[in-house]
């Protein structure tokens, strides 16, 4: 019995490549598949508010890397479609805090509804052995992002 051969630098160099394809693929064709009536950006923001909310306008630039004038324009947008509350900052009296609000919560688990019922619909389209890759590959991709965050 031939012993296992190690992968090559080319050899995980293209993997990397090819399966960084495949994640970005899957998660456009996902973000595509809710229909909340929201552009991709603004759903990103609202999803970070809920996250690690309640946030300043500054925060929320932070954790989505872009500058202040823009993160103040997604709070306007999602202030005016009602799904999100501003409040004054306790600590500095000239900014705000924004929440997310009961029809903001609403609309990302309609979301989250919607891409998992695709991606349900799509899973039903492969054999048992292409589910288990699938479930062992989550695990693995699972454990990847968790090392990562814990570094």
């Amino acid at each position: 019995m031939p012993s296992p051969t190690l992968p090559t630098t080319d050899t995980t160099a293209e993997l990397a490549r090819s399966l960084g394809i495949a994640v970005l693929r899957c998660g456009r064709s996902l973000r595509n598949r809710s229909d909340v009536g929201l552009s991709p950006s603004l759903v990103s923001a609202l999803l970070t508010v809920r996250r690690h909310g309640p946030l300043m306008p500054s925060e929320l630039a932070e954790f989505e890397r872009v500058k202040r004038p823009t993160a103040t324009r997604f709070i306007t947008c999602l202030e005016h479609a009602g799904l999100v509350s501003r409040t004054a900052d306790p600590d500095d009296g000239r900014s705000y805090r924004v929440a997310v609000t009961q029809p903001g919560r609403d609309l990302l688990a309609s979301a989250r509804r919607q891409k998992h019922a695709y991606l349900a619909e799509r899973l039903t389209l492969l054999d048992a052995d292409e589910l288990r890759t699938l479930e062992r590959a989550t695990e693995i991709l699972e454990r990847l992002v968790a090392e990562e965050a814990g570094r």
